[in-house]
């Protein structure tokens, strides 16, 4: 079984095809098959590699809190491109991925050739901090009392997972599946680690408006915790773009895999012909106005 060795932890990763390398970054309540709709499209013209952060068997599960946090979390990728001896790649983040995918392209200059970030931005706001580390704080809890299994059938039923399951009840049932086989453990760890005390968003504004990777935001029209901090991260990245699934929520690669696949397949084209540009600053106050001539 392949592993990458990355700050006292041996992280499993797959990987599938030939050609420009794609690294999938999964969510909390994810792991490396959750990209499953994804590498089984892309696969056929990229590189494909999808690893499981630390914490979620077959990667170790280090038991040291200290060896979770968003930074080591965002190195970890690194870790698995050096291990696959890949210099670049398109990174594509999913809700805690994508924390890791944003973090990954400022403190990893150069080495994502875009981002994608998806369902990204929960607890982000200011003036919901405390309560956000208060749940987190509480689901690290449950786990370590209940086990994955009983986390797994509540976590899965969430309010921004209802969308998967109305739309397609054995996807979901897959993925609440999958959810119950994790680590209680690791699921504590990476919750009191990464989860809950991340930097927010809107502390990295100075940093996200001096990159200039190519990014992709990707949001569900119902995943409301999510929806502002898309459009925050529009407005300050330079070169990105928002694309927003409408009657969607939190686990958009899995419910609407081929509008996500086609809404990826059509960016990664654009930023390799060179054609995923910066947006346009605006001189004038007035939308109305901003086209007319001093004659």
């Amino acid at each position: 079984m392949p592993h990458a060795s990355s700050n006292g932890a041996n992280l499993y990763y797959e990987e599938t095809g030939t050609g420009i390398p794609i690294i999938f970054v999964h969510e909390f309540a994810g792991d490396y098959r959750s990209w499953e709709p994804q590498i089984r499209s892309f696969s056929r013209r990229y590189r494909c590699v999808a690893f499981n952060a630390r914490g979620y068997p077959p990667s170790d599960v280090p038991t040291d809190q200290e060896l979770y946090s968003q930074y080591i979390a965002t190195d970890d990728i690194a870790a698995v491109m050096d291990a696959c001896g890949i210099a670049e790649a398109h990174v594509v983040g999913i809700s805690m991925g994508g924390f890791a995918a944003l973090h990954f392209a400022i403190r990893h200059p150069g080495r994502a050739l875009s981002l994608t970030v998806a369902a990204c931005g929960y607890g982000a706001a200011y003036e919901d901090r405390d309560q956000y580390a208060d749940d987190s704080e509480t689901l690290a809890q449950e786990y370590e009392k209940i086990g994955s299994v009983k986390m797994a059938q509540m976590y899965a039923d969430g309010a921004f997972r209802q969308q998967f399951k109305a739309k397609d009840m054995r996807g979901w049932e897959e993925f609440r599946t999958q959810l119950g086989e994790h680590s209680a453990e690791g699921a504590a760890l990476t919750m009191r680690g990464v989860q809950k005390i991340r930097p927010s968003l809107y502390d990295l504004e100075d940093d996200l408006k001096q990159m200039k990777t190519p990014t992709l935001i990707v949001s569900g029209d119902e995943d409301d915790w999510c929806l502002e901090p898309g459009l925050y991260l529009k407005r300050v990245i330079p070169a990105s773009g928002l694309y927003v699934v409408p009657k969607t929520g939190h686990t958009i690669n899995l419910e609407e895999p081929a509008l996500f696949n086609q809404a990826l397949a059509s960016f990664f084209d654009s930023v390799e012909a060179g054609f995923w540009t910066e947006k346009t600053e605006y001189a004038e106050a007035s939308a109305l106005l901003s086209g007319l001539q001093e004659s």
